[in-house]
């Protein structure tokens, strides 16, 4: 296509356009900056829903407009507002000025168009590698032409995303303080949305929150100095009519693994504004003569297509102007990890066998967790001290790392850079080094702190010793953890009228070392955990390409967790496990089945003791080892779909279509078997409809009741033949399973 980005000068009006959306900007007056459009493609923009000013009590005018009341900057429709000058609404952004002044006046400056996209300096952002996007910059500048502001809008061809960036400058000759810094903002002309959003806790993350929006403010956000398990930083507006597969929804996601805050409002009048970015709660940023400061980037996507449409955009979007790694685009190793096998109760002996185990069955990687480090038998000492502990492996992790590998296997390694226990050398010979205030006492998690990684000196040891630890161990993956939330934001290296610095300092801290780190060993597959799925989020995703989805391993659970997590991230990125059961979380009983089907839905792996499995058990385990490198290519590099949500009743399904549209993997999950259970019936999508497809069911050995065996004889479709449009529009039958924990597979193949 042409041109992506078009200034009309005679309208002022700015026009992003790809083949999925187009987005207007128009200058008013020569100053004010408005949102005039979001949505489906324009041919042109030529405001035939011109803007209706009205007289509006209690909203004020700006002076230069000579006291025409109908013109207020409190309803207008703003690309990114102020505050305390006239809009009463959630600011984008708030600065105070060395006179202790809060309220700022900016005003059109400029503006640029270019090939390309900026890097953010320190920060994962987005990018493109075939140079094909382009970026508009618009420039505001403050009345005291002391300030500048810049706003980044980048425009990709192949998607439908829009990224957005804000960049602070001080051009003045005093000091200033950013209180508020977002990324983007939004104004829409009314509000007849459903607002989605990810909401849960530690082994309970991303659980589905549908909710209307009320006329106030509703905010998803962390305090907690990572994106957190309890609030994700996405939200979604879908139109009412809007379901899976059709109607408009607007996604909003954030680069960020910080404290963020997304908000949406509903004022008096009925429009809707979303404000995202870096929570101003214990935030603010001294901005001195000649500096600048940039937001992390936002990201915002449109899908006409229902929230299925949405995800998809989402996905598509990591995989190709995100996630940095080689791995991106490979399948990824079939892992066992000894983790819920031993906990910290293991030597090499133990991990030896596990490795001769999991050659048996067809596993590739074998990843050694928590404990092989300093002193370290429990949760309450060592972090810090990277250096192995030859009680458990006397020949250290390189001499395990080896004899892994010389078994044909992989070899993988957990670590926890960003922490310190108190019980350690590091932290007797360093106790300045970590994150706590002399006001109060620390809070402690696990009997450990924070590392001060606003700190050169910090991140200097960090990379140092956890390189060296990945040089000496030779691994092929690194699972890096982080088990606390921060408490005591303070920070000894700065200064008490930047204390409000620290929890941002600390995250771009992390990212540092992550860049060093992973950049220094580009050939290793990192995935991110957080406790499970405490910083599972997209700037993470730039450096490592998959995170530990959950530490709750249970099959039922996942459907939900793993089912949020796919509105925004694809399969890819999710580790997903079998483990055993009682369910180490949550006690469940559900069949090696279920906990199989379950757990192929991503990067798979084993978190048992695949060694004491009955010999049953263990072959049951080889054909679903078997079944999931048949699979992978669909469920790692095709094309996810939900088709049956698990928050919506009792039934989960899920489809997975090959690159080139030729196979389709299609799960099904039943939890709780019922009387007089209905017949379903499962649509399929994503079909070509001229298309005839043959399809073969796939079912794993289970210890299932002779009733449910004949049902699924009488149902039994092994081989038939049928056209796309027929199984997109009348679908498949549903075996009401006279069972708990139902699971069941089919492969769709085109052949004709």
């Amino acid at each position: 296509m042409g041109k992506l980005i078009i200034f009309d000068e005679q309208k002022k009006v700015f026009h992003l356009k790809n083949n999925f959306y187009s987005y207007v900007i128009q200058i008013v007056m020569d100053k004010y900056l408005l949102h005039r459009y979001w949505g489906k493609p324009l041919r042109e923009f030529r405001d035939s829903a011109a803007l209706t000013m009205m007289d509006r009590g209690f909203s004020p005018q700006p002076e230069e407009i000579n006291h025409d009341r109908r013109f207020s900057l409190d309803v207008l429709p703003r690309e990114y507002p102020d505050t305390n000058h006239g809009d009463f609404r959630t600011p984008a952004y708030q600065i105070m000025l060395a006179d202790g002044t809060t309220a700022t006046e900016f005003g059109y400056n400029g503006y640029r168009i270019y090939e390309g996209k900026p890097a953010i300096k320190g920060q994962p952002h987005s990018f493109d590698k075939a140079g094909q996007c382009e970026t508009l910059e618009i420039e505001l500048i403050s009345v005291n032409n002391d300030l500048k502001i810049f706003l980044n809008y980048t425009i990709f061809p192949d998607s439908n995303a829009l990224v957005r960036s804000v960049k602070f400058v001080n051009i003045g000759t005093e000091n200033v303080k950013l209180l508020n810094a977002g990324s983007l903002s939004l104004d829409f002309t009314d509000h007849d949305f459903i607002r989605y959003s990810l909401y849960g806790g530690h082994a309970a993350e991303r659980s589905l929150e549908r909710s209307e929006l009320f006329r106030g403010i509703q905010e998803n956000s962390s305090t907690r100095g990572a994106s957190s398990h309890q609030q994700s930083p996405f939200i979604a507006l879908a139109r009412r009519n809007a379901d899976e597969h059709q109607g408009d929804v607007y996604g909003f996601s954030l680069i960020y693994s910080g404290n963020f805050s997304i908000r949406t409002e509903v004022e008096q009048f009925g429009t809707t504004r979303v404000v995202a970015g870096i929570n101003p709660a214990n935030f603010t940023w001294t901005l001195e003569k000649g500096e600048s400061f940039e937001t992390p980037e936002g990201v915002m996507v449109y899908s006409a297509d229902g929230l299925n449409g949405m995800s998809k955009c989402f996905h598509n979007f990591w995989q190709k102007h995100l996630v940095r790694s080689k791995h991106v685009n490979e399948l990824r190793p079939i892992l066992v990890n000894n983790w819920e096998a031993t906990y910290f109760d293991f030597n090499e002996e133990k991990i030896l066998e596990l490795a001769d185990c999991a050659k048996e069955l067809g596993i590739e990687l074998v990843v050694l967790d928590d404990g092989w480090f300093g002193k370290r038998n429990d949760d309450n000492s060592s972090l810090g001290d990277w250096f192995v502990n030859r009680e458990k492996l006397p020949a250290g992790v390189a001499g395990i790392s080896e004899k892994v590998r010389a078994k044909g296997l992989k070899f993988g390694l957990w670590v926890e850079p960003e922490m310190v226990s108190v019980d350690s050398d590091l932290f007797r010979a360093h106790p300045d080094w970590t994150i706590h205030s002399n006001a109060v006492k620390s809070s402690y998690g696990r009997n450990q702190l924070i590392l001060d990684l606003g700190r050169a000196e910090v991140r200097e040891y960090v990379i140092k010793v956890i390189s060296d630890a990945i040089k000496e161990a030779k691994v092929d993956y690194i699972k890096w953890d982080m088990n606390r939330h921060m408490t005591e934001p303070f920070s000894n290296a700065l200064p008490a009228d930047r204390q409000l610095e620290a929890s941002h300092r600390y995250i771009m801290g992390v990212y540092e070392i992550m860049e060093a780190i992973t950049s220094r060993f580009p050939d290793i597959l990192f995935e991110s955990c957080s406790g499970g799925g405490g910083r599972f989020d997209a700037g993470m995703m730039y450096y490592m390409p998959q995170a530990w989805v959950s530490d709750n391993t249970d099959a039922v659970c996942r459907l939900k967790i793993q089912t949020g997590t796919s509105l925004v991230f694809p399969p890819a990125t999710m580790g997903c496990h079998v483990s055993v059961v009682p369910n180490h979380q949550v006690g469940r009983i559900t069949p090696l089945n279920f906990r199989g089907l379950v757990a192929m839905c991503g990067a798979f792996g084993y978190e048992m003791d695949i060694c004491r499995m009955s010999d049953e058990d263990k072959a049951e385990v080889k054909e679903q080892i078997k079944l999931f490198k048949d699979i992978r290519p669909m469920v790692q590099q095709g094309e996810f779909t939900r088709l049956k949500s698990p928050f919506a009743g009792n039934d989960t399904a899920w489809s997975f279509t090959s690159k080139d549209g030729s196979r389709m993997a299609v799960m099904y999950f039943r939890i709780l078997s019922q009387m007089a259970p209905e017949v379903g019936y499962l649509k399929l999508q994503g079909l070509e409809p001229n298309a005839l497809y043959r399809i073969s069911t796939f079912k794993m050995p289970e210890h299932a009741h002779e009733v449910n065996e004949s049902y699924l004889k009488s149902n039994d479709i092994e081989g038939k033949e049928f056209y796309g449009d027929e199984l997109m529009n009348f679908g498949l039958t549903i075996t009401p399973a006279l069972l708990d924990f139902a699971a069941y597979m089919w492969i769709i193949e085109k052949i004709g």
